[in-house]
Parts: structure tokens; C-alpha cells; sequence
């Protein structure tokens, strides 16, 4: 028995051991079947690490990139910011150093997820308010990208994603402009973006910012448009981008509320727990500029705003592109500070490039179609306002004779009609006025070449508009925006006073796009252009640096705006285009404070010029181009001042000046008669008169392009007719404006004295009187065809409906006059001209009825 129940138990035990073997064989194999969970560690094993604000992992083989999220990192706050790094013009703003919005976007894990969140930063909540609580209605985030989490690491407290589709693509910033309303289907377009080609380039990682340089390639199979030069292939563009992800800053920056009466760059913040009519916390752009010795009157900053001079700029021009960013210190020195701008040279053994945040930096390039002489942007905190960084872009260009785009000179188009569904809300940030310094440039070339002492004096003009240059796009990187109104400081009578300009800046603000100053009378001239920062410079500095001890002291500056020094206007008041602005103080290519005076006797030595033009400009054995060119420079000039003319009819002066504030004038003044008078003379004479824009019988047969074997503009033969009927057509685009001729009859009610009935009565005249009962020249043909046309659309074009009933009124009354005035008289061009304007008159009044 015993034995039996011992061999029952050997036999049980034996059973239950080979049961656990089989378990734990059958938890072995499942163990098996399930893959091992991989680790961070196992995920990079063949990767690079580049450590830095956000660590990155690089494959050593494919180039791809993964990134680490730390857990401290989640519901945290970043700044995104992008530049190109180098593009093609050819596409619009895609060109070298060309800076994208800054933006600020939190990370967050959703369950296996990391997602980037753009923020909403348009918006403010006062904090004790209990509307505060829903600040988040109605209003979107954007969540630009969700990236699975591919492995964790819970002690080190770090996730791992896969980065590609995030910097490979456009998620982060859209790179490709898109297509635009009435845009050509024949204009040359990027393609589609090739994935397979588009690749990191470049991966820089800092504590405080990861930056990394992607190459877009964009490829179309066909294309209708080559492109210029500059592109290769067409069908397949490169662009590189510089993503940059940002610490946000953790500082005692002091954030500034805009004022209107001084002019900066601003991020736009409404105030939603407000009940005031302008609910605005508008937050200015600037450095985060603090004394070293906070008591002193005068004190070094902690850390000034230092400058690199790139590598790349010529020698001979370093030593100005340094005096005119020092410029900004006599500024600085009023606002408190001591030596606030600091300038260096880029070795040329540097490790660092251009392109890296760390550095501001004034680049220089000289591109086959550069879109500027110079280029000044800088990049912010979006929810302080505080200037992180900033470069500055030069070309070459800036020092040729070049032609930006032969169809300037060649066929003037007339500017768009202003209208506020077309304009870009961002065409503030963009500078032009490398371009239109060019051209003045250009212009002074052309009249010190006619002049004895030509080499000193364009030794002069270069260096002094290099300065004027250099000191405008500086201020732009200070955070200052454009003072188009500037330059009504002087009169013409000190422009002319060598000695009273002489070290001086020629307006009130070197932020304003004025003129060359190039004296008719050449025993006069003096400086060309400015050379210290202005009055009005010294003053916005000081209301954005200083450090006021009370709010008051701030106001009490504020209140210095009434100041004649202090004027400003910038790019919203500017009447460059047809229709858009009322203050015709506030302009581009203008100088002093009577611009009609000035603008005749810039035309009138465009004039002078034109004489003798053809003897001046040209040269035994060259071509003719550069006599085309100058011609097509003077005509331009004349064409130009035009339109500063044509501003003053129906213009209102428009004051910035606080209700009750000491100095200060009603808003809105309408021009003068006699200066409304004085510009319908002006325009009488020298735009609309039959001998406007005469030139020498012999000259239009030697305005010859050079050839450059096939590559030339057929039928090749210059278009004088369509040129100077571009700038009459640009006068008449802003006199019969709907804009104009409805600000015309309401400003009547206000202080205006020039009538609608007046005005249109005298241009009538001015452009029929002349000739209606002789021969007509083929230039006036042209201008009184062009005329009628416009009176016509006025009663039935597609515009017609802007029109109010007054306007309306006069050009049918317009019509009637000029259908009695077109007798049948003078040779058969003549005769058939004037039938030509009877008949469209007889059918547009025909279909009125």
C-alpha cells in the first residue's frame, strides 16, 4: 500500500512539473510571437544626435530625422519663424533673406500623438475680467501637424517622432505663393512639390533655437514659361528655407502700445473685455534694449544691437555701410543710450553663415533680377512685440547703371485702380525703395554726365544714397515703418542752399522714398541726399526706447507730434496709386514742402536734358543703348513728377493730432484753391499741352536696344505713342477716380473751393481747347480719344455704379461739350480724329438713353 501510494505521488508530481514546463514553454513562445517594444535607444541606433532645444536624430544612410519632445516640452510655448535662405524672384518675394511671419505654437500629446499648435494671438482678455473664461470662443487654433509617437522613454522623460513630414513639407510655412485672381496662365509658376527631391540640407542646434535648411524642389512635366536666367529648368525650381523653432524668450522686456502719430512696425491685438470704440493693445516692435547702469542719464546697454558686415560686401563700401548703421546712435543717445548699435566684420574664416538667427547681419548679393536695392526686415516675439533678430539685404545693382526691368522705361502701364480687395495685408513689410533710388540714381548719372565735374560728383551721389540707403533699412530693423510724409521738412529754396543742407538729413525722416535732391540750377547743388538720421528719427526712437519713469513723460513726447520736424505718414496715406490715399504730402519720389514748384522744375530739367541728349549720350563706336536708356530715364522723370501733381486736385490734408492737443489742427483740410489751381496749370502745361512731351525730330531714329544675338524684343521699333499716352493715362487714372471726383463734391461741404464743375470744365478745356478747331497732333489724338473713352466708362463702363450722380453729371455734361467742340476742321488726320470722338459720343449717349 505504502509502495502504491508512492509511486500515485511520484506520478502526480511528476504531472504537475511537466504542466509547468509546458506553461511556461507556451509563455515562452507567445513571449516569441510579440515583438519587443523598441526603445528611443534602438530607434537612432543609426542616427546622428545634433543636442540643442529640440535634440535631433539624423540617419547616418537616408537622411531622415527624427526629434525628441521632452515631457517639460509638453503644453509649452514655442516661436516659429522662417526665411529663405535662397530662392528666384522669379516667383515674387521667394529671394534670398526674404523673412516669413513669426508665430507662436504650443506642443501637446493627444493619447500616441504629438501635435503642433499654432496659437491665436490676435486677441487679449483682461485676467480679472470673468469674460476671461471664454476667451477661446469662436476662435481657431491652427494644428498644423500630428506626428505618432514612435517610442518613450519614461525616465529620461523624452518622446520620439519622426520630423520628416514635418520640415519636408509645407505644414510649417506655405512656401509657394498661390495663384492670384486675373493672373496669366502663361506666367511662369512653380510646380508641384517633389518629395522624392526635397531634402534637409543643413541642421544647426542651440539651446535656445533648432534651425534647420531645407531644399523644396518643385517640378511641373511641362511648363509655358522658362523663367529668366536665373532658373536653370524650369520645370524643376529649387527653394531653401530656414525653419527656426525659438525659446520664447524669458525677460523684463517692456511691451509698448502703438500711437498713431508716430510710425511702427506693430502686432495687431484687440482688446475683447473692452468697451472702448478703439479696443487696441497694438504692440510695437523693438529690441529689448536695457541700461547697464539704469541711474545714469546716459549708460551702455546690457547688450547692444550688434551688426556683421557679411564677408561678401565690396571693401570699398564697408567703411560707409558702417557710418550709416552708426548714424542710429546719435538717435540712441537722446532716447538714453550710449553706443546702443555695434558693427563688425564676418572673417572670412567664420564657422557661422548669414543665415544663422544669431547674427544680424547686412548681406550683400548681386542677383540677375533682384526685387530691391536693399531689404530690412526682422522678426519678432508675437506676443510682446520684442525684435528677435533681424539682416539686412544689398545688391550690387544699387551701383549700376542697370535697368531694373526694361518695360519701366520702355512702355509705362497705368497703376492699378486702388481697390481693398486686392492689396496684400502684408505689402507693408516689403521695402521698395532700393528700386526707386536706383532710378534717381540713375537719373543724377545722367545729369552730372552732362556737367563738367561728372566723376566727384557721382563719387558724391553714390556714397551719400548708399547712406541714405543703409541708415532707411536700419531703421526698419529698429522697428520703425515708412514716413512717406517726410519731406516736406525744406523748401526748395533751402534744398538750393548748399551750405544750409550741408551734414544734414533732407527731410524729416530717412524712412521716407524721397527724391535725389538734383538741382536744375548746377552752381547750387549740394548734398544729394541724406547723411544723418532725421528729426523726426530721433524723436520715434525715443518713444520706443526710452526708458519714461511715468506714463505721462511718455505722453507729454507724444504731444511733440504736432511739431513740424515731427510729420508722418506712412504706406496706408501714401498716394503712389490711383485713388488710394488723400494727403498729397504723403508720396514717394517727391522733395520738399511745395511739391508742385518742385515737381516743374524737375520736369523742366528733364527738359533741359532732353535737348541735347542725343549729342550727350552718344559714343563713337558703341551702341545706342545708353542713349535709349537715358531718354526713357528723363521721359520717366517727367512722367513721375506728373503724377506728384496730380495728387494736389481734389487732395485733403490729413492730420494725426489728439483732440485738444497743443498745436494741433482739425483732421481733414482740403488742398487750396490756388494750389488745386496751380496743379491743373502745371498739368495744363506740361502733361496735357499739345507739345507736353516733345522731344528733338531727329532723336526717336537712333533709340536703338543693343542686340544680343536672338534674344531681342520684336517688333523692335520704340513705342513712343503708348509711352507718353502711359503717362497721360496715369494722370487721368487719379483725376477721374471715383475716389477723386467723389472726395472733389463731398469736400466742398468742408472747405474745399476747386468745384467738381470747375475742375472738369478746366480739363476739358485743357486737353481740347488748344487744337479742337485746327489740326490735331497724333500725341493729342491719342490723350483726347483716351479722355472721352473715360468720361464714357464713367456713365456705363464697370466701374460705373462708383460713381456718384454729380460725377456722373459732369461727364455727360463733358461729353456734350466736346461733341459741339469736335467741328469737322483742319487736315484729314484731324477731320477723321474728331469724327472718330463724334461717333463714340453719339453711341454712348445712345445707349444711355
Amino acid at each position: 500500500m505504502v509502495f502504491s501510494l508512492v509511486l500515485f505521488l511520484s506520478s502526480q508530481n511528476i504531472e504537475a512539473q511537466r504542466k509547468k514546463k509546458d506553461t511556461k514553454k507556451d509563455v515562452t513562445e507567445e513571449a516569441a510571437k510579440t515583438p519587443k517594444e523598441k526603445t528611443i535607444k534602438d530607434l537612432v541606433k543609426s542616427s546622428e544626435k545634433i543636442e540643442g532645444l529640440f535634440t535631433l536624430y539624423r540617419d547616418t544612410i537616408t537622411g531622415s530625422i527624427q526629434m525628441i519632445v521632452c515631457e517639460n516640452q509638453i503644453n509649452n510655448e514655442f516661436i516659429y519663424f522662417s526665411q529663405i535662405s535662397d530662392g528666384v524672384s522669379d516667383v515674387g518675394r521667394i529671394n534670398r533673406g526674404s523673412y516669413n511671419d513669426s508665430k507662436v505654437f504650443k506642443i501637446e500629446k493627444y493619447f500616441d500623438r504629438i501635435e503642433f499648435i499654432v496659437q491665436n494671438t490676435s486677441f487679449y482678455f483682461d485676467p480679472e475680467n470673468p469674460l476671461s473664461k471664454s476667451k477661446d470662443a469662436n476662435t481657431s487654433n491652427g494644428n498644423i501637424a500630428s506626428i505618432k509617437i514612435e517610442a518613450h522613454d519614461k525616465k529620461e522623460g523624452a518622446y520620439l517622432i519622426k520630423a520628416d513630414d514635418l520640415f519636408l513639407s509645407e505644414v510649417l510655412s506655405q512656401i509657394k505663393n498661390p495663384s492670384l485672381p486675373g493672373e496669366s496662365p502663361t506666367a511662369f509658376k512653380l510646380g508641384n512639390l517633389d518629395k522624392s527631391k526635397t531634402k534637409i540640407k543643413n541642421i544647426k542646434n542651440y539651446p535656445e533655437n533648432t534651425d534647420i535648411e531645407v531644399e523644396y524642389t518643385y517640378t511641373s512635366p511641362s511648363v509655358f514659361n522658362n523663367g529668366s536666367n536665373a532658373v536653370a529648368d524650369g520645370r524643376n525650381v529649387s527653394i531653401k528655407v530656414y525653419h527656426s523653432l525659438l525659446a520664447i524668450p524669458e525677460n523684463d522686456y517692456e511691451i509698448r502700445f502703438d500711437d498713431p502719430r508716430v510710425g511702427f512696425f506693430t502686432t495687431q491685438i484687440e482688446d475683447q473685455t473692452s468697451t472702448s470704440s478703439i479696443p487696441y493693445r497694438d504692440l510695437i516692435h523693438r529690441w529689448h534694449l536695457v541700461k547697464k547702469y539704469p541711474d545714469s542719464i546716459i549708460s551702455e546697454p546690457v547688450e547692444p544691437i550688434t551688426w556683421w558686415i557679411e564677408n561678401s560686401t565690396p571693401l570699398e563700401w564697408r567703411e560707409t555701410i558702417k557710418e550709416g548703421v552708426l548714424q542710429w546712435n546719435v538717435a540712441f543717445e537722446k532716447a538714453g543710450f550710449k553706443n546702443a548699435m555695434v558693427v563688425k566684420v564676418q572673417p572670412d574664416d567664420a564657422t557661422w553663415d548669414a543665415g544663422d538667427l544669431r547674427y544680424n547681419v547686412l548681406r550683400w548679393t548681386s542677383s540677375p533680377e533682384p526685387p530691391f536695392g536693399g531689404y530690412g526686415p526682422s522678426f519678432v516675439n508675437p506676443k510682446t512685440g520684442q525684435i528677435l533678430g533681424a539682416d539686412i539685404m544689398l545688391e550690387f545693382l544699387h551701383f549700376t547703371n542697370r535697368v531694373l526691368y526694361d518695360k519701366v522705361f520702355e512702355l509705362v502701364s497705368v497703376d492699378e485702380p486702388f481697390n481693398d480687395s486686392n492689396t496684400n495685408k502684408d505689402n507693408f513689410k516689403y521695402c521698395s525703395l532700393g528700386e526707386e533710388l536706383h532710378q534717381e540714381v540713375m537719373f543724377a548719372d545722367a545729369v552730372i554726365s552732362a556737367d563738367s565735374n561728372s566723376e566727384l560728383q557721382m563719387e558724391r551721389v553714390k556714397r551719400e544714397s548708399m547712406m541714405a540707403l543703409i541708415m532707411h533699412e536700419v531703421g526698419h530693423t529698429l522697428g520703425l515703418n515708412h514716413n512717406m510724409k517726410a519731406s516736406q521738412l525744406f523748401s526748395p529754396e533751402q534744398l538750393n542752399d548748399a551750405d544750409f543742407i550741408n551734414g544734414k538729413c533732407l527731410t524729416a525722416s530717412v524712412m521716407d522714398y524721397a527724391a535725389l535732391n538734383v538741382t536744375r540750377d548746377r552752381t547750387k547743388q549740394g548734398q544729394y541726399d541724406d547723411v544723418a538720421v532725421g528729426p523726426y528719427d530721433h524723436w520715434a526712437i525715443q518713444l520706443g526706447y526710452k526708458p519714461f519713469k511715468t506714463e505721462m513723460e511718455r505722453q507729454a513726447l507724444l504731444d511733440e507730434s504736432t511739431k513740424p520736424e515731427h510729420i508722418f505718414g506712412n504706406d496706408a496715406d501714401d498716394m503712389r496709386s490711383p485713388g488710394k490715399a488723400i494727403d498729397p504730402r504723403v508720396n514717394v519720389s517727391d522733395q520738399s514742402n511745395d511739391q508742385i514748384t518742385w515737381a516743374i522744375d524737375r520736369i523742366e530739367l528733364s527738359n533741359d536734358l532732353m535737348k541735347d541728349v542725343k549729342m550727350r549720350f552718344t559714343k563713337s563706336g558703341e551702341s545706342y543703348q545708353e542713349l535709349r536708356r537715358v531718354y526713357y530715364l528723363l521721359s520717366n522723370q517727367k512722367g513721375s513728377a506728373a503724377n506728384t501733381i496730380s495728387r494736389f486736385i481734389g487732395g485733403v490734408y490729413v492730420e494725426r493730432a489728439m483732440a485738444g492737443q497743443d498745436g494741433g489742427v482739425q483732421p481733414y483740410t482740403p488742398v487750396s484753391l490756388e494750389d488745386q489751381k496751380r496743379a491743373m496749370a502745371a498739368l495744363s502745361n506740361y502733361v496735357f499741352a499739345p507739345n507736353a512731351f516733345n522731344a528733338p525730330n531727329d532723336l526717336y531714329n537712333y533709340l536703338a536696344m543693343q542686340r544680343r544675338g536672338f534674344n531681342f524684343r520684336l517688333p523692335e521699333d520704340p513705342k513712343i505713342h503708348d509711352q507718353v499716352l502711359g503717362y497721360q493715362k496715369n494722370v487721368l487714372s487719379q483725376l477721374l477716380h471715383y475716389n477723386t471726383m467723389q472726395r472733389i463734391s463731398d469736400s466742398e461741404l468742408y472747405g474745399n473751393e476747386y468745384s467738381l464743375s470747375n475742375f472738369m470744365t478746366e480739363l476739358n478745356d485743357a486737353i481740347f481747347k488748344v487744337d479742337i478747331y485746327g489740326n490735331v497732333n497724333s500725341f493729342r489724338q491719342n490723350l483726347q480719344l483716351e479722355y472721352t473713352n473715360n468720361l464714357i466708362d464713367i456713365l456705363t463702363g464697370k466701374q460705373a455704379e462708383r460713381y456718384n450722380n454729380n460725377a456722373k453729371s459732369m461727364a455727360l455734361y463733358n461729353l456734350n461739350a466736346i461733341k459741339t467742340m469736335a467741328a469737322s476742321s483742319g487736315d484729314i488726320a484731324s477731320r477723321a480724329h474728331k469724327q472718330h470722338l463724334r461717333t463714340l459720343i453719339d453711341n454712348a449717349l445712345e445707349e444711355i438713353k
